[in-house]
């Protein structure tokens, strides 16, 4: 697993899937708030006039030499929700990332978030 602390020093490297192939740069690093660990990234995307964030899990990441490599391809990761380079998720778009992956997702038991950006 990847200590929070050691994916913040990647911000600004490349994001890769699995066949190497870059899908953006890291932005920032979202933690499940029940464990506080790493559990999904936003990427830089697009254009150099239109980027987005796009969020991807990084539970099975790999840290290279200037790259995070993530277990998700590129074409999945280019569509899934985003968030626009100023924005913040909202609480009720959570759900929707998860589902994206096929991931189950638990808020908490008074509808905390799961995600928090650090």
């Amino acid at each position: 697993m990847i200590e929070a602390a050691d994916i913040r020093e990647w911000r600004n490297q490349a994001v890769v899937d699995p066949g190497g192939r870059k899908i953006g740069v890291l932005e920032a690093i979202y933690v499940d708030t029940t464990t506080d660990e790493p559990a999904m990234a936003t990427v830089l995307t697009g254009m150099p006039t239109r980027h987005r964030l796009v969020f991807v899990p990084i539970d099975d990441a790999i840290v290279g030499p200037g790259y995070l490599k993530v277990s998700h391809a590129k074409a999945l990761v280019r569509k899934a929700p985003a968030i626009g380079t100023d924005d913040v998720l909202p609480a009720e778009r959570e759900e929707a990332i998860f589902q994206h992956y096929g991931m189950s997702y638990q808020p908490g038991a008074n509808g905390e978030r799961q995600l928090a950006r650090r």
